[in-house]
């Protein structure tokens, strides 16, 4: 058997050792898309918070505004 092939067969725990380093990086790459995820949706909240924040803002100096003047 060629070191390749024997590191392949992994001295006869291939059927285990593979499918758990499959299982470990998909586990790990659902974490990164997930994460990302919810951080883009947490970026786009709080954009919109602001900006709402900043219209409500502004109403409210141009009703102090309007009953001053």
């Amino acid at each position: 058997m060629s070191d390749l092939e024997s590191f392949f067969h992994m001295g006869g725990y291939a059927m285990y050792v593979w499918p758990s380093f499959a299982l470990s990086a998909l586990v790990i790459l659902a974490n990164v898309y997930f994460s990302r995820r919810e951080y883009k949706n947490v970026v786009h909240e709080t954009v919109r918070r602001h900006r709402a924040k900043q219209a409500q803002n502004k109403q409210a100096q141009q009703s102090a505004a309007d009953k001053q003047g």
